[in-house]
């Protein structure tokens, strides 16, 4: 299997479990392995922030463990923008301004956006492949377009952290915790 050592040890800060990464598929034989290997991360990361969803009731949506850090709604939301920024940055140049964390104010709404914020950015991995993976964009710096997916993997984790705890402080079991 093609993982190099910092996305191992990524993942593993991540939450991801080593039994988990051992069940991934394997990408050797993949035309494009480099965006074969990307992908699983960025669908590790999405699994765990749609499975946080779901373990989110409605009655908590609008909590905060601080007035000063995002509600739950607010972390998902902010999370689907994170997907046509980073994204877009790597595939049509430019990110996508959706503002979904200003507008989408209900689970439904922000459900419904984070699911089609996830599709953008599986439709940008099947515009890369290996070669234009490594093409220079600027996303704040220039970078390679695999560069700002990656990017984007990272975000998104760096949130399902803040998930976490905040699942924690309500004794929700996280959806990468076994009960």
């Amino acid at each position: 299997m093609l993982i190099t050592r910092i996305a191992l040890v990524s993942a593993l800060a991540a939450g991801t479990t080593v039994s988990a990464l051992a069940q991934t598929p394997v990408v050797a034989q993949d035309a494009n392995p480099l965006i074969a290997s990307s992908k699983i991360l960025f669908n590790n990361s999405k699994n765990d922030v749609v499975k946080s969803v779901d373990k989110v009731s409605d009655d908590l949506w609008n909590w905060r463990p601080t007035p000063k850090v995002r509600t739950f709604g607010e972390l998902f939301a902010h999370i689907a923008d994170g997907q046509y920024e980073f994204c877009g940055a790597a595939i049509e140049g430019k990110s996508v301004d959706k503002e979904i964390e200003k507008t989408a104010k209900t689970k439904a709404a922000v459900v419904e956006a984070l699911n089609a914020a996830f599709a953008y950015c599986e439709a940008a991995y099947s515009k890369l492949n290996d070669k234009n993976a490594a093409e220079m964009v600027t996303f704040g710096r220039p970078m390679t377009r695999i560069g700002v997916m990656d990017f984007n993997v990272a975000h998104n984790m760096e949130h399902y952290g803040n998930l976490v705890t905040y699942m924690r402080l309500k004794d929700i079991v996280p959806p990468t915790s076994k009960q």
